[in-house]
């Protein structure tokens, strides 16, 4: 039986996460050869990158590689980001710079270096990963929600720009998501347990989110059953972003 990707080729960044761990998976299991990227190289893919996403030389160096060994992607996934816990006032000038570089930058960087050979080959797709905090004030995380805010700007900036190359691109929109990264924060609270059900309470389908239940928003955008979708923000929220609690 044929699968959804077979004989296509996916980058997936941020690939050592929980999401982009889910993401990896998912690809593999629908057919595609997957080159996996992050900080440190995984050892999920097809073939395994390590890269600096707010560098141009990491990032162009490992798209070379990813060729190598497999081929120009026809697929591109940004799940890799940076964050930091502050408002506007306590975030120093350097970490908002930091976060753009890997967030938006990062996603430039990846349609520069993959979009001319998605091009010559007839077309091609990019999904990014935003978040539920693109679009609701958040004084705890104020520069990772501003770069989110701006990578989709970029997504439909970068969607018009690409249409006549019938390059899509879209993005995923999450609310919160069960990984380590938020047990980690749920743990460092005073009441992890209560920080915990205020959170889920937030989401008015009564659950949080899985890593799984953002691969296959990502993998149905990357699809040719969304080949009439370009630039798309779809939420994956439980719900959250309804009435924000």
């Amino acid at each position: 039986m044929a699968r959804r990707f077979d004989g296509k080729r996916a980058l997936i960044t941020g690939a050592a996460g929980g999401i982009g761990g889910a993401l990896v998976a998912a690809f593999r299991a629908e057919g595609a050869w997957v080159a996996a990227l992050d900080l440190e190289a995984p050892d999920s893919g097809d073939c395994n990158l390590a890269a600096n996403m707010g560098s141009d030389a990491d990032v162009a160096r490992a798209l070379a590689e990813a060729r190598d060994a497999g081929g120009a992607p026809d697929i591109v996934v940004h799940a890799a980001a940076a964050s930091v816990n502050a408002g506007v006032a306590d975030t120093p000038s350097a970490d908002w710079l930091r976060l753009y570089d890997v967030n938006v930058v990062g996603a430039v960087r990846l349609i520069q270096g993959c979009a001319p050979a998605m091009r010559a080959a007839g077309g091609g797709a990019f999904t990014f990963l935003s978040s539920i905090n693109a679009r609701f004030a958040t004084p705890t995380l104020a520069a990772y929600a501003a770069s989110k805010a701006a990578l989709e700007g970029l997504i439909r900036t970068a969607a018009l720009e690409l249409a006549e190359d019938r390059i899509r691109v879209n993005g995923v929109a999450p609310a919160s998501v069960d990984t380590d990264l938020l047990a980690r924060n749920f743990a460092a609270a005073p009441d992890p347990e209560a920080a915990r059900a205020a959170n889920v309470g937030r989401h008015p389908l009564g659950r949080l989110g899985t890593p799984e239940d953002v691969a296959h928003a990502v993998l149905f955008l990357s699809s040719a059953e969304a080949g009439w979708m370009t630039g798309t923000i779809v939420e994956v929220d439980g719900g959250a972003g309804v009435t924000r609690r």
